[in-house]
């Protein structure tokens, strides 16, 4: 489903492209029910002032600029003031690839060319790929200026939005640093290695989500649910003890069957 159409600017050149959203939510979500007799709860949209019921084509924009005094905005006057370079993507800059805080990424888009904008796309994405580069643009989404990274990939081109600096939460809780011993480090290096795989993200999969499945497959069925097994204790004793056992855990699991 395409989300929106839009056009990637820098310097001269102009890339018309289409942004499909990138990721989908697959997680169950349970309805909320009436204790008693369970029912679904119902939520209605009132007006404040006759109480009547409301539909969703009655319903308009409002900036509330005085104590209940509003003035009413369209959705085509929002377009009306935007120019044309404020809704295409104007690169600003380019940047490391691994310069940026994934604490800066919200929402991820693929992006793909339209019709004769292909040469220029490959280009682009070529260009960054080789360079191990982001390009970091913005345009106008819905009524805010959208900060972005265009980010290349093997087989295409990423458009996530940005948070700004103001929106990121500073550390809430610092920490005192203490002293590591090289054999410690050594060792957790070490550790890491043994466990360095290649990124493949269709091995990974929502296990919580497949057992909340099987307890409502369990209710439907009228049967009983039957508590987890408790797991062992997991409890660090010795670090150097545990960081060792940990490495030839990992040193077995990679070991051909």
């Amino acid at each position: 489903m395409i989300s929106r159409k839009s056009v990637i600017t820098f310097g001269m050149v102009a890339i018309p492209i289409a942004m499909f959203t990138a990721t989908q939510d697959n997680d169950i979500h349970f309805n909320q029910l009436h204790k008693e007799d369970n029912s679904r709860i119902r939520y209605k949209k009132t007006c404040a002032h006759c109480g009547k019921e409301i539909k969703a084509e009655d319903i308009v924009k409002g900036y509330e600029y005085d104590d209940d005094k509003y003035v009413v905005i369209t959705d085509s006057e929002i377009e009306k003031i935007k120019t044309e370079k404020e809704k295409s993507i104007q690169i600003l800059h380019f940047a490391q690839l691994n310069q940026i805080s994934p604490v800066y990424y919200d929402k991820t888009y693929q992006a793909a060319p339209e019709a004769g904008g292909e040469k220029a796309f490959e280009l682009l994405r070529a260009a960054l790929m080789a360079e191990q580069k982001i390009a970091i643009g913005k345009a106008v989404m819905g009524t805010r200026d959208t900060l972005m990274a265009i980010i290349p990939r093997e087989d295409g081109i990423l458009i996530s939005t940005m948070y700004y600096a103001d929106e990121i939460k500073e550390l809430q809780k610092q920490y005192t640093k203490p002293q590591v011993a090289d054999q410690e480090l050594n060792m957790a290096k070490m550790l890491i290695n043994s466990m360095d795989t290649p990124f493949d993200p269709a091995k990974y999969k929502d296990e919580y989500q497949i057992k909340l499945r099987a307890l409502i497959e369990t209710k439907i069925s009228g049967k009983e649910v039957v508590a987890a097994e408790p797991e062992k204790d997991g409890k660090v004793i010795d670090l150097m003890e545990a960081l060792k056992a940990s490495v030839e855990k990992a040193k077995k699991e990679k070991e051909p069957a």
